[in-house]
């Protein structure tokens, strides 16, 4: 079925605060998942919410990649390594995409609590991160 034509509703702060809210339902599906020893799925959506949070970011630029690989690249040279975000979130981002991945396609990939734990603890640091930096990004609007 197709979808209907809609008219671009909305700004860059609108999108930005759309997928940040997008990030914190996936962080909140995952300390659920977590909840129920349901770590790969927990690993996902901790991702997810990872990946939508630095999407919110791109979006106050107006930025958008296919490619997950693309948007996280961008992020950190943009904003990780101009210090915009700390250089430790860079390195953890990168980490939470492997155990993603891994969690997701890998046969054989058995996932720990711990590196769940872990990856929830990115997010929610992320998630923080982030909602501070569109507030402070806003108020320059």
């Amino acid at each position: 079925m197709k979808q209907p034509d809609l008219p671009d509703i909305g700004n860059k702060k609108d999108v930005a605060e759309h997928r940040l809210q997008v990030a914190q339902e996936d962080f909140h599906a995952a300390k659920l998942l977590l909840e129920a020893n349901s770590y790969r799925g927990a690993n996902n959506r901790a991702y997810y919410a990872i990946f939508h949070a630095v999407s919110a970011v791109l979006a106050l630029e107006g930025i958008a990649f296919k490619k997950h690989k693309d948007t996280l690249a961008y992020f950190n040279k943009n904003y990780v390594a101009a210090e915009l975000f700390p250089r430790e979130m860079g390195r953890k981002i990168v980490k939470a995409e492997e155990i993603r991945h891994a969690s997701d396609y890998d046969t054989f990939y058995i996932a720990s609590k711990e590196d769940t734990v872990w990856q929830i603890e990115t997010a929610d640091k992320l998630i923080q991160l982030v909602a501070e930096y569109c507030r402070n990004k806003q108020k320059e609007c």
